[in-house]
């Protein structure tokens, strides 16, 4: 079930451990999010995936088998963070071109084209150039150049930079039906906002290691911290206990942590002996933003956590 398999991979540059000893799994058809601070070893990571750069150890598998650089970049759609596109050239026929560089006849890649010129609103683009384009005009241009080929591996380096929320969206639907027709998706952002919304699992990497590993639900469960927060009209002579520590408080709302051995029976039992009308109840799960900081700020290199299966 995994279209890339990474194992103990590492890439060495004079002294810096651009990637050591990483592992990981990507499952077909998902979308997996690969994460980390700058120079964290992501495009270094990216690279070898792509096979523009070459391991010093360790193996990439591709749908099974060992990857071939030559062979398998037909299956695969990259769209770096920086623009790769010709500013003189006329965007119908460098869409063209690109298609026919990834093994596609011309016949094809203009069905293609024009199919995802005509869904991304660009059908009047053809014979502009990409110098006469804005940053999001030529960020949709590239993510169709990225995906037109139909690859089954794509991979996605801060794929909304430059958009406005309208195009993001759309951009966003297309990847998620890219998913759901079977592409599995490498996504690369610091939005964690969007990683929560867009990813099924991630992988967090730091100073060259890996150092979180598991499905964005899984991940936020593991790193809860028992807060809660409670809607309704709390007077603050009602808020004396042992058993929880406010950690916010206004008349209307209140957010407090659960003392170690606390269930929610027990604190919902509280506030109903306090004669309070509860409006809401819900747990408070933290962001893979304040995750992500937790980690690259507060770990050592030598420090990993495994979210398990």
């Amino acid at each position: 079930m995994n279209l890339i398999e990474i194992q103990s991979l590492k890439k060495y540059f004079a002294t810096q451990k651009a990637v050591d000893d990483i592992s990981f799994d990507i499952e077909k058809g998902s979308i997996f999010g690969l994460l980390g601070p700058n120079g964290a070893g992501k495009t270094t990571l990216i690279r070898m995936i792509t096979g523009i750069f070459h391991p010093d150890s360790g193996n990439i598998l591709f749908d099974g088998r060992k990857f071939d650089p030559i062979n398998d970049s037909v299956n695969i759609g990259y769209m770096p963070e920086e623009r790769g596109l010709y500013k003189k050239m006329k965007i119908g026929e460098q869409a063209v071109y690109l298609a026919q560089l990834k093994g596609m006849s011309k016949v094809d890649a203009m069905r293609n084209i024009k199919q995802w010129f005509e869904r991304l609103e660009m059908e009047s683009w053809w014979n502009k150039k990409v110098e006469d384009l804005s940053k999001g005009m030529s960020q949709k241009l590239q993510f169709v150049v990225t995906v037109l080929h139909e690859p089954k591996l794509i991979i996605l380096d801060e794929p909304f930079s430059g958009l406005d929320p309208v195009n993001a969206n759309l951009i966003k639907e297309e990847i998620f039906s890219l998913a759901k027709k079977g592409s599995t998706i490498i996504f690369s952002t610091h939005r964690m906002e969007q990683v929560e919304e867009i990813c099924d699992h991630i992988v967090l990497v730091n100073k060259g290691q890996k150092i979180l590993d598991g499905t964005v639900a899984k991940i936020k469960q593991d790193f809860k911290e028992n807060i809660y927060q409670i809607g309704g009209h709390v007077l603050t002579e009602q808020l004396s206990n042992s058993i929880f520590e406010v950690v916010k408080y206004t008349q209307e709302n209140l957010l407090l942590k659960l003392q170690d051995g606390t269930t929610t029976n027990e604190l919902l039992k509280h506030f109903i002996n306090q004669d309070i009308s509860i409006q809401s109840f819900n747990e408070v799960l933290p962001s893979l933003n304040d995750i992500f900081i937790k980690l690259v700020e507060g770990t050592t290199a030598t420090r990993k956590f495994q979210a398990p299966n």
